[in-house]
């Protein structure tokens, strides 16, 4: 059984993307698919490919209202080099805080804030209210 995983890294001339095929002993690597999405947890390719497109940027709602975080919350994907848009909306005054990437923005009580950024760094990163110590959601850039 084969299953490709993309492995992204960055090189002082930019973003390059590899295919790194998995292959069990004894069976022959498939040919590569034309789309370079990453795979889910199947093992097949998505539907629409991942790589970023520098034009469009993911937008993120997330709400927090009585100890409640809802919206885009646990584990949510972003592909490297996109452009990322997190809109949180809170019934309490925190900070909004992107760990690993150190980007911050305050939220007014009962009001919403905008923290946007380019995801240059592969990783998980947690959004949380700071002062509260609340996670929002965790972004795996890749």
């Amino acid at each position: 059984m084969t299953s490709a995983r993309r492995i992204a890294f960055l090189t002082c001339t930019g973003l390059t993307t590899a295919t790194l095929w998995i292959t069990a002993c004894g069976t022959t690597p498939a040919a590569p698919a034309s789309s370079t999405a990453a795979p889910t947890s199947a093992g097949t390719p998505p539907s629409t490919p991942s790589g970023p497109n520098p034009t469009a940027t993911q937008t993120l709602r997330i709400s927090y209202t009585d100890g409640t975080v809802t919206g885009d919350t646990g584990r949510v994907h972003v592909a490297l080099g996109s452009t990322v848009a997190l809109v949180v909306t809170s019934s309490v005054a925190d900070e909004v805080h992107l760990h690993g990437y150190d980007k911050k923005v305050d939220v007014p009580a009962h009001g919403t804030a905008t923290l946007t950024f380019t995801a240059t760094i592969p990783g998980v990163f947690e959004v949380e209210l700071e002062k509260l110590s609340k996670t929002l959601v965790m972004l795996e850039v890749s």
